[in-house]
């Protein structure tokens, strides 16, 4: 077994009813990215905050297509560990894509570095636990690996960053005063 297939199997031996229904209600929370397209909805809703809505919708937006290309291509075919050690109880449906990168853990870091690099960083680091609770959750369910884990929050993050340039350079195209 390796190594990563043997830190799954220790973190099987916490499970409680009390950490299986904490687990379970951050990883809903992270479905589909629910959590940060509800908080960008209400960005967007307020002029105050629409921009801020705008880098957090990009980098949702770039993430979406990204993983989903990743993760249904043949690119990285990784079969998720709940396939390999099939005893394990599931706590939720068994996900029918590849394991790799956590879909979950790139949406929450996306929007994380979104929130940071769209100058709210008291709000990134309120939604940091927030992500880091996610991301933990899905190997804590047996769906992911370290692995996926890690490379959610690298595409994450590079999403981030791509949400917030993109949103940055079209303010600057449509917004800016003229020099005129």
């Amino acid at each position: 077994m390796n190594v990563e297939l043997m830190l799954l199997t220790v973190l099987q031996g916490l499970r409680t009813q009390i950490l299986d229904a904490g687990m379970l209600f951050f990883t809903h929370l992270g479905d589909a990215g629910f959590i940060w397209a509800a908080l960008t909805a209400v960005l967007l809703v307020f002029r105050r905050t629409r921009r801020v809505g705008c880098v957090l919708a990009a980098a949702l937006l770039v993430d979406a297509v990204l993983c989903n290309l990743i993760s249904q291509s043949r690119w990285w075919p990784r079969i998720r560990p709940c396939d390999i050690l099939a005893d394990v109880q599931l706590l939720i449906s068994r996900p029918d894509d590849f394991s790799f990168p956590s879909g979950h853990t790139a949406a929450s870091f996306a929007s994380v570095t979104a929130l940071w690099l769209a100058g709210k960083k008291q709000w990134a680091l309120a939604a940091l636990p927030l992500g880091v609770l996610i991301a933990f959750s899905r190997m804590y369910l047996f769906v992911h690996y370290p692995t996926d884990i890690i490379g959610g929050v690298l595409v994450g993050v590079g999403c981030g960053w791509i949400g917030a340039k993109l949103v940055e350079m079209f303010w600057q195209k449509n917004f800016a005063k003229s020099d005129l």
